[in-house]
């Protein structure tokens, strides 16, 4: 291989302003600074993690202290800003506001980008997907500047650099997808194709505080302590798994993005800049240290027949009857459904329409929908020596 990956990994122990400041401007510098990934006036698109209109200290979105360091950085550069996400159930102005985003914006005169209405386009280089309809706010913009949050996800192990592109589709479109595609690594092919057409310029990933266990919305708080910087997505995230000791092979998002080009996720294909992985590495970040199985699935009916899936399961005594599972689910009829229309209890599942997409545990607010291992995959699985 030629050039190597770089992945810059800055140590920033909390979110007090100066110190996340200090480290995006060391982080960028290591990369070559702000003007290495954009020209003076250019029109470029800051892209948060924006999944639900949740506080800051829930650690499910891009914190405002980090997104506030990079525009502040860019904006002193003379480079010219928009910012965006389409979240999953709330408007992109809500979710903005409730996640402190928006007032960071106002104060530094950065418009929020039309994440609401979008366009189609055609993508002949795609893979998989030679189609895709993507908010004006992204078509409107010169480039991105990805700023995931290091995240577990339900369906992808974690939500990373490669995922966080998923929100550049407006909203209600995205469960489409699930729909088209409830195979993991077809799903991996789209996320891949969508890259690869959005090309963004740079990711910087907020993990000084991250989220374990029941991500991407209803896990809990797990202080990281880093920044990471890279320009290739891919060995952004293989990097990530590192620090929480999960085989990036684990991980169809980072396979499949290495085979569609995006990046590499070999450890000798990677240059560390900045600090020692090995001070970030925390055995005890509670993630799914196992492959992802892909669904078997009878396309003349779409019936379910793996046993080895993890379905979702609603904790009846953590769920407040909100029914945003329901609005949720991509598939029609439901796959989950008020018994007798009797809302007064927890949904219940009909898990032969569930194609396992796990937008419902996304997005529940309660962290009432969590993922139950089958007891045949405890059987049958054996964790790698």
């Amino acid at each position: 291989m030629g050039t190597m990956s770089k992945v810059a990994l800055i140590r920033c122990e909390n979110y007090h302003y100066d110190n996340v400041k200090q480290s995006v401007k060391r982080g960028l510098n290591l990369l070559g600074g702000p003007l290495e990934f954009a020209i003076p006036k250019e029109k470029i698109l800051l892209k948060p993690n924006l999944l639900s209109a949740d506080p800051p200290e829930r650690c499910c979105t891009t914190h405002p202290s980090v997104f506030k360091a990079v525009a502040e950085v860019f904006l002193e550069a003379s480079i010219n800003l928009t910012y965006g996400d389409s979240p999953g159930v709330h408007k992109p102005h809500t979710a903005s506001q409730k996640c402190g985003l928006a007032q960071v914006a106002k104060q530094l005169n950065i418009d929020l980008a039309d994440f609401v209405a979008g366009k189609e386009i055609f993508f002949k280089e795609g893979i998989q997907n030679k189609k895709f309809i993507l908010a004006n706010g992204v078509l409107e913009s010169d480039g991105i500047i990805s700023i995931p949050k290091l995240k577990t996800h339900g369906l992808t192990g974690i939500t990373g650099c490669i995922k966080n592109q998923f929100g550049c589709i407006p909203g209600p479109l995205k469960g489409e997808f699930h729909v088209k595609m409830p195979d993991i690594n077809d799903f991996s092919r789209m996320l891949a194709d969508l890259n690869s057409y959005l090309k963004p310029r740079l990711y910087i990933m907020d993990g000084i505080m991250a989220m374990e266990g029941n991500g991407p919305r209803g896990g809990d708080p797990k202080k990281m302590s880093v920044i990471l910087f890279s320009t290739d997505p891919v060995a952004l995230d293989a990097t990530v798994c590192r620090m929480i000791k999960l085989n990036p092979k684990f991980v169809p998002t980072i396979v499949i993005g290495e085979e569609a080009g995006l990046g590499t996720f070999y450890e000798n294909d990677i240059e560390i800049l900045g600090d020692d992985l090995e001070s970030f590495i925390d055995t005890s970040f509670v993630v799914r240290r196992e492959p992802v199985k892909p669904f078997k699935y009878e396309s003349s009916i779409r019936l379910l027949r793996n046993p080895l899936v993890p379905k979702p399961y609603i904790d009846a005594s953590k769920c407040i009857k909100c029914g945003l599972c329901l609005d949720m689910c991509p598939v029609e009829p439901k796959a989950l459904f008020w018994h007798k229309g009797d809302k007064s209890t927890p949904p219940s599942y009909a898990y032969k329409r569930c194609i396992r997409c796990y937008c419902c545990q996304e997005i529940c607010p309660e962290s009432a929908i969590y993922l139950k291992t089958p007891l045949l995959r405890k059987l049958f699985y054996r964790p790698p020596m």
